[in-house]
């Protein structure tokens, strides 16, 4: 008498475990996104400024988003001031030139603040997922303009 409870119990106990192994799955994990970005001045004789930035603030971006549609192409009445934020993190970086030209020491000096920063964020548990870059360099005699802007993308299981 006692085995088939037992027996029942135990199949019981299976099939709820199953369930519940079941609704883990369907639910859809959800994720928070981070994004760091580095930016190097390129500037020539070290006139440039250059910093590591980490917002420390959270924005809704459908708060700043329209939709236009061939029958309503309403302009998108959003204010610039309200998605500028003021809490954020400026880590600074040296530039890539100085007087004497472009300074190796600098490249090698952001590389440890740099890489000192994704460590940090890793041992907080976020994964880094994607890295982009892009430059905007000398485009002749007259530009003295230029960045180094890279983008360190970070996600994390809440």
């Amino acid at each position: 008498m006692k085995k088939p409870i037992l027996m029942g119990i135990l199949v019981l106990t299976m099939i709820f475990g199953a369930f519940a192994q079941n609704e883990l799955e369907t639910t859809p994990p959800k994720f928070e996104i981070k994004v760091i970005t580095s930016i190097e001045s390129i500037v020539p004789m070290g006139l440039g400024r250059s910093r590591l930035i980490s917002s420390n603030a959270e924005r809704n971006y459908q708060e700043f988003s329209s939709e236009q549609t061939e029958d309503d192409n309403t302009r998108n009445k959003s204010k610039r001031k309200d998605i500028r934020i003021k809490d954020f993190e400026e880590t600074k970086l040296l530039n890539f030139y100085n007087l004497g030209g472009i300074r190796f020491q600098n490249i090698a000096s952001n590389d440890v603040v740099i890489s000192s920063k994704l460590t940090a964020m890793l041992t907080e548990g976020w994964d880094l997922i994607f890295v982009t870059s892009a430059v905007e360099s000398d485009a002749g005699e007259k530009d003295e303009q230029g960045i180094f802007i890279t983008r360190y993308i970070f996600k994390r299981r809440l």
